[in-house]
């Protein structure tokens, strides 16, 4: 029940906002929104890019293990960026500080001072796409661990400016504080255009992901 009620509000609040973009630092002045969903988590994002290097703004997370909530607010920086004659390169630096809450039979209605940092590098040109991320979180009691996260991609075909663009990625999950499950991949297609990205897939355990982004 809290977890429907979570993603309604997740929800609502997406509903009455303008828009999104999948980069942790967006252009100077620009809003993104984003929402996420997957095998152990459903969040939302927003944040303002306050100048090519930061961005600030806002994340709430559901977690499904140990049924638990996150509320804080994120920095994200973008430490270094490469600009190279047919591809690009970024590396950031992303965090959040904020409080945590469970309703997990162990922590009976629990709050704890929490945040996460992390670091995540990308590339990509026209054709092929990888990225790797990784997140150190700390809730207390509530949650310690360390995620990490890997991507392929190559787009099918390439696109002019303003068509619908495409790409078929897969994504590796490793969890280690996660004993059932430490590895989950997940193939997904990733579309964009203009100012909006979906992406779609479904992991090996039978889980979708869906991400959803606009940026304005």
């Amino acid at each position: 029940m809290k977890k429907h009620m979570f993603m309604c509000a997740l929800a609502m609040i997406f509903a009455i906002s303008p828009s999104a973009h999948s980069r942790p630092v967006s252009y100077p002045g620009g809003w993104t929104f984003m929402t996420h969903h997957s095998f152990d988590k459903t969040a939302l994002m927003v944040h303002y890019t306050t100048d090519t290097k930061h961005a600030f703004g806002y994340v709430a997370e559901y977690n499904d293990d140990k049924d638990w909530q996150f509320h804080g607010v994120l920095a994200n920086y973008l430490a270094k960026r490469w600009n190279m004659p047919n591809s690009q390169a970024n590396f950031y630096i992303n965090s959040a500080a904020g409080v945590a809450y469970s309703d997990y039979r162990a922590f009976d209605g629990k709050t704890e001072a929490a945040g996460y940092t992390g670091i995540s590098f990308d590339w990509e040109d026209r054709r092929f796409f990888t990225m790797y991320e990784n997140r150190l979180t700390y809730a207390g009691d509530i949650e310690k661990s360390i995620d990490h996260m890997a991507r392929l991609g190559v787009a099918p075909y390439i696109g002019d400016y303003g068509d619908v663009h495409s790409w078929l990625m897969l994504q590796a999950d490793l969890k280690p504080n996660n004993k059932q499950d430490e590895w989950t991949i997940t193939p997904l297609v990733r579309f964009f255009k203009d100012i909006y990205l979906l992406e779609v897939g479904v992991s090996d355990q039978g889980e979708g992901l869906v991400n959803f982004v606009v940026r304005f």
